[in-house]
């Protein structure tokens, strides 16, 4: 008869890549959970079933369901944070948001949820959020003393209107289709989209 095998362990390097593996595909699934649902409304259970693991898991590695929405919120900020080039002009940023949030859907509704569930001061991640919008701000100040708008407009509240323009798809589907005759959510309105705002932009200069 032949002898038996040995089961061998997995490597540490193996261990990891699964575990690596395992928290990406548990990071996906909650960006689609939290992108339709929002935090309150979405379920671990769900996100487990998405990811295909023990729900378990997502206590092990992200220490429940907050951890895990932390995690989820603050890769769709850190990502957003690198689309504003100090050396490109406010046209070329805006746009940018419009075509990075047709690209990352679920990041860009979780960002609206976040608003709409909105509870006040001291509100989950509001301080990463807000150094962030800061940075945006002095991005938005540094353009304007490059001439990409007028010196009469206050760079914080063109902040939030632009924030609300380059959203707009995202918070106003049925409006967008209706008017436009077209999917909202696809590549193409995503690009005239950009491209009108960007030449609204312009138009500031």
């Amino acid at each position: 008869m032949p002898e038996p095998r040995t089961r061998r362990s997995p490597a540490p390097e193996d261990r990891q890549r699964d575990a690596e593996r395992t928290k990406a595909r548990i990071l996906e699934a909650a960006k689609a959970e939290f992108g339709a649902k929002g935090f309150t409304a979405a379920r671990v259970g769900e996100i487990a079933a998405k990811a295909g693991i023990n729900k378990q898991l997502i206590s092990y590695y992200f220490g429940g369901k907050e951890g895990l929405y932390a995690e989820v919120a603050g890769a769709v900020f850190q990502r957003n944070r690198g689309i504003a080039d100090p050396a490109a002009s406010t046209a070329e940023v805006v746009a940018g948001f419009v075509r990075d949030s047709l690209a990352d859907q679920d990041g860009a509704r979780l960002f609206i949820w976040e608003n709409l569930n909105d509870t006040g001061p001291g509100a989950h991640g509001e301080d990463e959020q807000r150094e962030f919008l800061r940075a945006q701000v002095d991005y938005l100040r540094g353009r304007q003393a490059a001439g990409d708008f007028p010196a009469d407009l206050d760079p914080r509240h063109l902040l939030l209107a632009l924030m609300g323009a380059a959203a707009a798809p995202w918070m106003l589907p049925r409006v967008a289709r209706l008017v436009c005759d077209t999917d909202p959510a696809s590549p193409e309105f995503g690009d005239e989209f950009a491209e009108q705002l960007a030449r609204l932009l312009r138009h500031l200069a």
